[in-house]
């Protein structure tokens, strides 16, 4: 354990053999578990669950926004109080586009990647045995199921959910129902979570890699996940504070936002955007991650510029801080505060072209193998390209100002947050299962997955822009009372049908999830040929993660198709020792 003879390493050492011995109880073992890897999957499937209710409310708005004023009988016989005399209540509608908001971006997207992924793959891909502080990532889990408890419950109090939007902007949110104050319990108990994950992850990484993972040797997607751990560290308790800060003025008589108490409500902006636009990055850095790392293992090439990855993560980390305002150009901001802002906005597009290029320098002439997983890295490519170019446009403040209240912003938004970190979790999913569980996934349910998900995102979400270019609003409940929307009901009759086609195909992804879980071809150690340590351990890895001794690094982890390889050999793994070349094919034979 290379640890650099740090505290955290002796310990590691000490503990060493308490970690080849797993708890023996079912409890201790499964459910409050201290192991990396059983938090990852509870932290992966809790957040899976979650993402079934957000995308069915998804599929509920749809149903309002495709055909508005129409009756539905079934639904009405189903949910009664939601669909009084067949048509959707409005107040329900506008509960659940803030818990479809609340729930996709908070508790699946940054859960399922700074939880899930980031708790797998850290001490695996650094050759630790564990986290550095297993009982706090412990703790960390189980204030999350505490935290989805308070935010579903908002939709059983008097006046049901909350419907401010997931940004919960005063003086709405300083008036609406108790599912309001139950909305700001959980997500402040959410927040408090990640943040003692993200500092157990950056500990973790910086003081338990084992003997030769030098910084300079880290993969991607660990580098991914400790920039997403730092952006957290410091957006996380922004929006801590104005969660505390509005709970008092609506329970404590406080007037921190309410400016007839002399408050004023443009605070809650700030401090909300201060975290909200880091939070974008919170949300895509580890899928970029999970991108590199699968084009290349699938692509059987190095990553190109892995130097300039790394630099351009880190510049995005540093830029995400800088960048607020634009989310306010239409708050009344001063112009040329709204042009710094803009500046700021516009330069955080130079390392995200950056990252864009290398990605496809990597795929350019690669080998690559069509699996379900190198689909969908593929896919977050174009997807991030799509999202990327709107989110230019609206970076102008002039431009902005006509588009902020429109669908064109809800277009840009689930292309570049929503649906590319969507497609990175599933690119994750299909490339590390067979570590997870040992089994490996039905390649071809996986790829009708994905072509259907490709196709019903862009035939969702594509047309959304042009909805925002004549005008129609975001979070409007019945867009066929304005006349001058007379035209868009063919767009949102396609997109309603477009969204029904792409929550169906997640139901085809339900099914090779949980049949391959326990009926899928058990899968070797290696089954991708992967360079990354994790690939070392069994599959699935044991308590303790290696069996016996902790790897040793030699090389950087993308040596796939070197050039100077024996014939037959075309990658080189970071475990083999340089005079083992000469037999890293026979040895990765083996290692599968």
């Amino acid at each position: 354990m290379a640890h650099g003879g740090t505290p955290a390493a002796v310990a590691g050492h000490a503990t060493e053999a308490a970690h080849h011995h797993a708890p023996q109880s079912f409890w201790r073992r499964y459910v409050f578990s201290t192991d990396h890897k059983i938090i990852a999957i509870q932290y992966l499937l809790t957040s899976l669950i979650m993402a079934a209710v957000g995308g069915f409310l998804a599929m509920l708005m749809r149903v309002q926004l495709g055909w508005p004023g129409k009756e539905w009988p079934l639904l009405e016989a189903i949910m009664p109080n939601a669909f009084k005399g067949g048509q959707m209540d409005p107040d329900f509608y506008y509960g659940a586009v803030t818990m479809h908001g609340t729930i996709m971006v908070f508790f699946f997207l940054t859960t399922a990647l700074s939880g899930g992924f980031a708790n797998f793959l850290i001490p695996l891909q650094i050759g630790a045995r564990d986290m550095a502080f297993p009982v706090l990532n412990m703790l960390s889990f189980w204030a999350f199921p505490v935290s989805i408890a308070f935010a579903l419950a908002s939709f059983f109090v008097q006046g049901g959910a909350p419907g401010t939007g997931w940004t919960a902007y005063v003086p709405l949110s300083e008036r609406e129902t108790a599912g309001q104050t139950l909305w700001l319990i959980s997500v402040f108990i959410l927040m408090l979570a990640f943040l003692a994950g993200g500092i157990n992850y950056i500990t973790t990484t910086l003081n338990m890699r084992t003997k030769g993972m030098s910084m300079s040797r880290l993969p991607l997607t660990v580098w991914a996940l400790f920039a997403t751990a730092l952006i957290g560290l410091f957006a996380f308790p922004a929006l801590m504070a104005a969660c505390l800060m509005l709970i008092f003025d609506r329970v404590g008589g406080t007037h921190f936002f309410d400016p007839a108490g002399g408050g004023d409500p443009i605070l809650w902006q700030h401090l909300f955007w201060f975290f909200g636009h880091p939070e974008v990055y919170i949300v895509i850095l580890p899928a970029m991650g999970i991108v590199s790392e699968v084009l290349a293992a699938h692509g059987r090439k190095p990553v190109f510029g892995y130097k300039y990855m790394v630099g351009s993560m880190l510049t995005i980390a540093g830029l995400s801080f800088l960048v607020w305002g634009h989310h306010m150009f239409s708050s009344g901001m001063s112009p040329t505060l709204g042009s710094i802002f803009m500046v700021t906005t516009l330069a955080i597009a130079i390392p995200s072209a950056i990252k864009t290029f290398n990605w496809l320098a990597t795929i350019y002439r690669s080998k690559m193998r069509f699996t379900a997983a190198s689909l969908y890295a593929i896919g977050f490519v174009s997807l991030f390209i799509t999202g990327g170019l709107t989110g230019i446009i609206l970076g102008n403040p002039s431009v902005d100002l006509y588009f902020h209240d429109t669908y064109f912003v809800v277009g840009h938004f689930h292309f570049i947050m929503g649906a590319a970190a969507l497609f990175g979790v599933f690119a994750g999913i299909y490339h590390w299962f067979p570590k997870m569980f040992g089994r490996m996934m039905n390649e071809r349910l996986g790829k009708i997955h994905f072509w259907l998900t490709f196709l019903g995102i862009y035939g969702t979400f594509f047309p959304m822009h042009f909805l925002g270019t004549a005008g129609m609003p975001r979070r409007i409940y019945n867009w066929d009372a304005y006349q001058f929307l007379g035209d868009v009901a063919t767009l949102n009759h396609v997109i309603s049908i477009s969204a029904f086609v792409l929550g169906a195909a997640q139901l085809i992804f339900a099914y090779n999830l949980f049949y391959s879980m326990f009926r899928g071809p058990k899968a070797e150690r290696n089954p991708w040929q992967a360079n990354t340590l994790e690939w070392w351990a069994p599959s699935p890895p044991p308590h303790g993660n290696w069996d016996e001794a902790e790897p040793v690094v030699y090389r950087w982890p993308y040596e796939y198709s070197p050039k100077d390889a024996p014939e037959g050999v075309d990658h080189i793994p970071q475990w083999l020792p340089e005079p083992a070349m000469a037999v890293a094919g026979r040895d990765g034979q083996r290692a599968r």
